[in-house]
């Protein structure tokens, strides 16, 4: 793993990049993993997305200041797992097309709303094998003081949107948990439809607008699971 105090100087007051000389880059393995973590960075050093966005496929940023800003992420073309955690991640967030990825992790952000949080980041990352959301308040679990059954809902809307998805959080998710989640948010046609046929674009805007209004409207009452429920997570 390559750590950008290997790649680069940065002067704390002029924030000027100094590269480092052809032979000191020479030396450095780049051609699996990158961190850049814990160096408080709110943008991406121009350096290092042109010297070695395309030769990594797993990337550290955790522990920095990232928020929406992320845009650079779609020049690391071979990216395949992305470590966000401890930034400034909110539900807002947009992330680039990145269909290569299948781990994310974006633990301890401030994303506080789940819609359309995670339809964006289905959209952007519709490969996901491997995502963990813990320590956001939009991930009600112990850490944060969320119920059992806050936690059970949102697990299961989070799986029924990631169709590939193997783990989220801290565990492995079951076949009963997939059936459950598909049972109870089933997606809308045009969405599922949409993957394998283009949609006129006026068609796209008018869905999304609707979808939006039915999960704000509609969604939280079908997330109350009654009590006596005995699904195992």
């Amino acid at each position: 793993m390559t750590s950008l105090g290997k790649l680069i100087f940065v002067n704390a007051h002029s924030r000027n990049l100094k590269s480092l000389s052809s032979e000191e880059s020479a030396n450095l393995d780049l051609t699996e993993s990158l961190s850049l973590a814990f160096e408080s960075l709110l943008h991406m050093p121009y350096d290092i997305i042109e010297n070695y966005a395309s030769t990594i496929n797993t990337l550290d940023i955790s522990h920095n200041k990232f928020s929406r800003n992320l845009q650079f992420l779609s020049e690391f073309d071979n990216l395949t797992s992305l470590n966000l955690d401890h930034n400034n991640i909110d539900a807002f967030t947009k992330f680039p097309y990145m269909p290569k990825l299948q781990l994310l992790w974006l633990n301890h952000n401030k994303i506080d709303e789940l819609f359309p949080f995670v339809k964006n980041l289905y959209e952007s990352f519709p490969n996901l094998r491997y995502l963990s959301l813990m320590g956001n308040k939009a991930a009600p679990s112990y850490l944060n003081g969320g119920s059992f059954y806050d936690y059970l809902q949102y697990r299961l809307v989070v799986i029924s949107w990631f169709p590939r998805l193997v783990h989220l959080d801290d565990r492995l998710i079951t076949s009963e948990q997939r059936i459950e989640a598909t049972r109870l948010f089933r997606r809308p046609l045009l969405e599922q439809l949409s993957e394998h046929t283009p949609i006129p674009e006026c068609i796209k805007v008018f869905h999304n607008r609707l979808s939006n209004f039915f999960i704000k409207s509609v969604i939280p009452d079908k997330l109350r699971m009654p009590k006596s429920s005995n699904f195992i997570i």
